[in-house]
């Protein structure tokens, strides 16, 4: 269903009672909300919470900034480098936890329990300080604080992460190869000996959404939004950290970041988790955000 959140169309999907505690999905860089693993979604409404997911802005069904330039990636890491403050993209990571919380609003959902993978666990820390006042709790998944000296991707996956960002794909099929290498780079072992089911789960997000324009002005959200650091020293809400030991797109020494930097919070480790869900640590994450969420 569509719903009006922060002045834009946002796609939301609603599963679960109404009447339960909510948790809200927040997905990451490039990712629709099918990319929630439904076992994941039904594991936590079996254990007793409403559980929303949805597309952020740019990707998926939600709207899109049609004809916005995003800037020119490398000169834009440039700038900011020496420019920190300069606001170069269209929007940035603060103006997408709006669009977050204007899910809630929309849904009428006082407070919420945050779940976020990757870019959307950058995206929760702002919502958390940002919008303190709408949190139960807080749960960051394979994400980071962005610091200036934590280890970034390994090279080789930096460079494929850099040639999807600037592609132009002409058709769906030229992207589905360019997602899917880029998936294999990054999935755990478990998520590469899978490549069927990423690349149905690849042609069904497609099947909702064939839009390339929209990567490149997330990307420029992020680099725009910089350091979270101060921003995750801001965060009162109680905080559970949940990092793959395998990652080698955002190391889970980023994820310790995020945690070192907000009082109380708690880190779990997961063996065998790249930077994705595989269905055999989806039970783990269940029981890890559902014991998370019920000691509020």
């Amino acid at each position: 269903m569509q719903v009006i959140a922060n002045g834009i169309n946002i796609e939301v999907e609603d599963h679960g009672n109404p009447e339960d505690p909510a948790i809200l999905l927040v997905m990451g860089y490039t990712a629709q909300l099918v990319y929630w693993p439904m076992d994941l979604v039904e594991g936590l409404v079996k254990k007793g919470f409403r559980v929303i997911r949805f597309d952020n802005r740019d990707v998926g069904l939600s709207y899109k900034f049609d004809g916005v330039q995003a800037p020119h990636l490398i000169r834009q890491m440039i700038t900011k480098r020496f420019f920190r403050k300069r606001q170069m993209a269209p929007y940035n990571l603060s103006d997408m936890a709006r669009d977050a919380v204007g899910v809630l609003d929309a849904l009428k959902i006082d407070k919420a329990h945050i779940v976020g993978a990757s870019m959307g666990g950058m995206i929760g820390q702002l919502i958390a300080a940002d919008h303190a006042d709408r949190l139960l709790s807080f749960t960051p998944v394979m994400s980071s604080t962005n610091g200036p000296d934590l280890p970034g991707a390994t090279a080789e996956v930096r460079k494929v992460l850099m040639r999807t960002a600037r592609a132009k794909p002409r058709t769906p099929e030229e992207a589905l190869e360019l997602g899917l290498e880029f998936s294999s780079i990054i999935a755990s072992e478990e998520g590469r000996n899978r490549p069927e089911e990423r690349r149905e789960l690849m042609k069904l997000a497609q099947e909702r959404a064939f839009y390339p324009p929209g990567p490149k002005r997330q990307m420029a959200a992020i680099i725009d939004s910089g350091n979270l650091r101060p921003v995750a020293k801001r965060i009162m809400a109680p905080t559970l950290v949940i990092h793959g030991a395998d990652d080698p797109l955002i190391p889970h020494v980023c994820g310790q970041d995020i945690a070192k930097y907000i009082d109380g919070a708690r880190f779990e480790l997961i063996d065998g988790m790249g930077h994705d869900l595989p269905p055999s640590i989806l039970p783990k994450m269940v029981a890890l955000i559902a014991e998370h969420c019920q000691t509020i």
